[in-house]
Formats: C-alpha cells, structure tokens, sequence
C-alpha cells in the first residue's frame, strides 16, 4: 500500500527564549525549511522580536513600496505624522524575480502636530496614533503597504520559498529572543508580497495554516471600530482582532481564545452554570469576532508567543519544551531538526491555547520597563 503524506496545508513554526537570550535567524530558517513541502513558492516569511535593541522605544515601521512614487507620497505623509529618528532600505540580498522596494522607519508621533490636525488625532496615545497612521497607509496611498509596525521588531515576508524569502531579507543575519515563520500554500487569496504571513499590527504578528471561513463576518465586526482590511487574504481578520480585544477591550490572552475558538452550543448546554454563563457571554457579545473554519495560528506578540488551533482540531499544532525554549510547529520533525533532548513534546487540545512568556527579569532587560502591554 502507498503511503500519502496529508500535508494539510501551510506550514508555521515559531520558538521564543523566556530568558531573552537573541537566538539567530538560522535555527527558525531551519525549521520552516524543512517543511518546504507545505508551500508552493507563493508566500514565506518571518517575525522576529528584540531586533532592534538600539531603537527599542521606537516604533520600528517596515513598509513595502511598489516604485518611488509611492515612497516619495509616504515619506510626505510620515514626516507630517511623526518624528523620524532613523530610516533606510531593508538590507536584501539581490534576487532575479521582480520584487518591492522595502524601507524601515524608526518614528515616535511628534508631540505637536502640523497645522490642521484635530485634537482627537494628536494627543491619542501612542499606540492608537502608530494604528490610525498605519490603517491610513494601507487605505490611501497606493502602492505602499507597512508590513509591521512595532517596537524592537519586524516582519520580513514575499513572495517565494522560505529558504528564499530568508536569503532575501538576510534573516541569518539578525538575532531575536522570539522567531516566528510561515511558508504558504494558497487556496483562495492572491499570492503576493503583501499576502504573504506574518500579518502584523502594532507588537502583533500572526503566522497562519488553515482557512478563516468567518472573514466576511470577522471583517465587518472590525470595520465597526475603525479597522481597515486591505490586505486581500483571510489572515490580517486575525491579527486586528487581537489587537481590538486585548489592547482596546482589555482581555487576557485566555479570554480570546475562548472567543475564537469556542466549544459548540451542544457542549455548552451541559456545562456548570458557572462556565455556561461565561462562554454564553463571549458568544453573545464577541459573536463577530469568533473564528471559523480549520486554523492553527502562532501568534508573536509583545514579551511572548501564543498558539491556538480551531475549536475541533482541524489543523496541526506541536508544542515542545527544552529548558527556557519553547518551540511550536505543525510537524513534530521541524521542532526536532533544531532542538535535542526535549523535555516535553504534545499536541494541544482543541481550543487550548498554548502562552510563553518572558520571564520578568527578560522583560525588563528587552523593554527595558517592568510595566507588561496585553497581559
């Protein structure tokens, strides 16, 4: 009898260090690498958190230019919007195929603004300004696409196979205390630089292999608080809802995922009063906001990482441990290729989300403030 290996779909991999040591990209390169077999040259990428520890209280912007054009309406735009600390193009390596123009920005929004500007827009705090600025660019200047917006972080994505779009962007060359990767397979979204994974907003990232078939729903829910969805495939729905929950909302990590991924009706009905009453609760008022559809999802964030799957397990996800690593992948093969000796290795239940955290004295070290954003 043949044997037929279920590929089901992209392939994610990600590994923090609680202890913040910065790893270098070879070992996440590695992993996703192994799973060439998930992708089909359409889509990779990587995020990596703790790059730019000269510029950690910066906002570090990586946006995608089609032509200078674009980057001349842009950097109007910003100079306008924020002071400029630093910018430049993204260290590439030169590749044959046609491919866009990549800068990054160290900005913080400028204390004043220009002449004209409401005061709702200027004295916003910082994160929501950074999000407004970035929702705009993405909606109105053509041919411009900020790919990641965080602090002492970044996103590195295209067009290719992982080894590739890794080669690129000299992934082996920068050092992070938390990696992230993706290497996709598209079914029914466009394969282009823009739509390729991670998704990022903010401190955000999100690495996805599955279908978000709630989209439509998902995406009118965050058009209601002023989310713009221009990115043309089902994945970014994940990285906004995370931001709307847990950074204007207030929720813990644990509570998303019970929104996102919650048990069925027929399970609620015979829960404790207690739990009825709370997930009856989520559903009612986060009902927009629960993802359908097969996922598994590896989210990077601010101080930590975060892996989910859907509420019935449709797609992989492995979860390993070796002392301050925390490594997660769709194939146990990709964890085992870069780390030995595990401690511990399992697949999560269904709905159960998977948090690592940096420890306080890392946090510190990284951010340089004890006070943790989206705990």
């Amino acid at each position: 009898m043949e044997l037929v290996k279920d590929i089901s779909g992209c392939g994610i991999a990600g590994f923090i260090n609680t202890d913040g040591e910065r790893i270098s990209g070879t070992d996440i390169v590695d992993a996703i690498t192994l799973m060439r077999d998930r992708g089909n040259g359409l889509g990779a990428g990587y995020a990596a958190y703790g790059i730019y520890p000269d510029f950690k209280d910066f906002y570090a912007l990586h946006i995608m230019y089609d032509d200078e054009y674009a980057r001349k309406k842009t950097e109007e735009y910003l100079e306008r919007k924020v002071h400029i600390e630093q910018h430049g193009g993204l260290p590439t390596r030169p590749i044959k195929k046609k491919r866009p123009i990549f800068f990054v920005y160290f900005v913080q929004p400028r204390e004043q603004s220009t002449k004209g500007e409401s005061e709702e827009f200027r004295l916003e705090e910082t994160d929501e300004f950074i999000f407004k600025l970035v929702m705009f660019i993405n909606e109105n200047i053509d041919g411009a696409f900020v790919i990641s917006s965080g602090k002492n972080m970044g996103v590195f994505k295209g067009v290719g196979f992982p080894d590739e779009i890794a080669n690129f962007f000299r992934v082996d060359e920068y050092k992070a205390f938390c990696w992230t990767a993706h290497n996709r397979f598209p079914t029914n979204t466009p394969g282009w630089w823009g739509g390729a994974h991670p998704f990022s907003l903010l401190g955000w990232s999100v690495v996805h292999n599955g279908e978000i078939s709630s989209y439509g729903a998902n995406k009118r829910y965050l058009e209601m608080f002023g989310y713009k969805c221009t990115q043309k495939t089902d994945t970014e729905v994940v990285a906004y809802l995370l931001d709307l929950l847990i950074r204007k909302h207030g929720l813990s990590l644990h509570t998303v995922a019970k929104i996102f991924a919650p048990p069925l009706w027929s399970e609620i009905e015979i829960m404790d009063e207690k739990d009825k009453e709370l997930y009856t609760a989520l559903r009612a008022v986060y009902g927009g906001a629960m993802l359908n559809g097969p996922f598994s999802i590896i989210v990077g964030f601010r101080g930590g990482m975060f892996g989910l799957n859907d509420r019935i397990k449709l797609r992989p996800l492995v979860v390993a441990k070796k002392g301050s690593n925390v490594y997660m992948a769709s194939e146990e093969s990709a964890i085992r290729f870069i780390a030995d000796d595990l401690d511990e290795i399992y697949m999560p239940k269904a709905g159960e989300p998977v948090i690592a955290m940096l420890s306080d004295e890392a946090y510190q070290k990284v951010y340089g403030t004890k006070e943790r954003s989206y705990v």
